[in-house]
């Protein structure tokens, strides 16, 4: 029987559709995708939600939510399918998860300060990592590094961050902010020791580093990278737009212009952005 047609509030419809689209007679699409050829629009779906998050764009964000759940869908369906898990899985396991590591909501141990609280937080997570370490037994056991259950598959930015973070824990981290801003400079000097040779995976290596450590100032100054990067995208386009503007308000395009009229153009875009309503 196929699931209605109707839109609902209801998550078993929405498991309904799924269920329908990957049946034989469904979608050719849907029925021919992987664990491994979804993955990429499970990475892309959280990046947009976190585009619409940094757009302070509810109703988009409502959409976004929406699409990052069918990615949930979808893998569980195909899970189900393989007799491995399914939704139901998913949310007992998440829930589960939820209750052990917030003994302080959920148990006795209650009223305690937010240092107690992380310190069970962390404290449960390793006991869960030791579990898992064992459950996947010889052969398919992670490294037993403090880095190893920082997922590969995160965007590199963020990544970064999280290996910074947990590496910090041991106190293998900078004193402060102004030893990073030190070790960006190190960075871009030795970026340039690069340039009259012709190593380019030398070059590769040397930029890594130096985003590596602008990363790590971000995290110093409790700035989310992603975030920064994004408002500088949309900056950058913005004042890239109003130089087409005022070009084509001039009867030329950019190709036709010389750099120094577009960077006098962006200087007067600056200064308009920079200047108090």
């Amino acid at each position: 029987m196929s699931p209605s047609t109707k839109p609902s509030r209801d998550i078993e419809h929405l498991l309904a559709i799924m269920a329908a689209l990957r049946a034989p007679d469904g979608c050719a699409w849907d029925r021919a995708q992987t664990f491994e050829s979804i993955a990429p629009y499970t990475l892309e779906e959280a990046a947009e939600v976190a585009d619409a998050i940094a757009r302070s764009d509810l109703p988009d964000l409502r959409e976004e939510l929406g699409d990052l759940l069918l990615q949930v869908v979808f893998h569980a369906r195909m899970a189900e399918e393989q007799g491995a898990f399914d939704f139901g899985d998913v949310v007992e396991a998440i829930t589960a998860k939820l209750i052990r590591r917030h003994p302080h909501v959920f148990s006795d141990a209650r009223d305690l300060p937010p240092e107690a609280v992380k310190r069970i937080w962390n404290e449960i997570k390793a006991q869960e990592k030791a579990e898992r370490t064992a459950r996947r037994g010889e052969g398919g056991a992670p490294s037993s590094s403090l880095l190893a259950d920082i997922p590969a598959a995160l965007p590199a930015l963020g990544r970064s961050v999280a290996l910074q973070a947990k590496a910090g824990t041991v106190g293998f981290d900078w004193n402060d902010a102004r030893t990073v801003i030190a070790k960006i400079h190190e960075e871009s000097d030795e970026i340039a020791d690069e340039l009259g040779r012709d190593d380019q995976d030398a070059k590769i290596d040397e930029i890594g580093d130096l985003l590596f450590a602008v990363t790590n100032l971000a995290r110093h100054l409790k700035v989310d990278p992603e975030v920064a990067l994004r408002r500088a995208n949309a900056k950058f386009e913005r004042r890239f737009a109003s130089i087409e503007a005022a070009l084509a308000a001039a009867g030329k395009t950019p190709a036709e212009s010389s750099l120094e009229e577009m960077d006098a153009l962006w200087d007067a875009a600056k200064a308009t952005e920079r200047t108090p309503a």
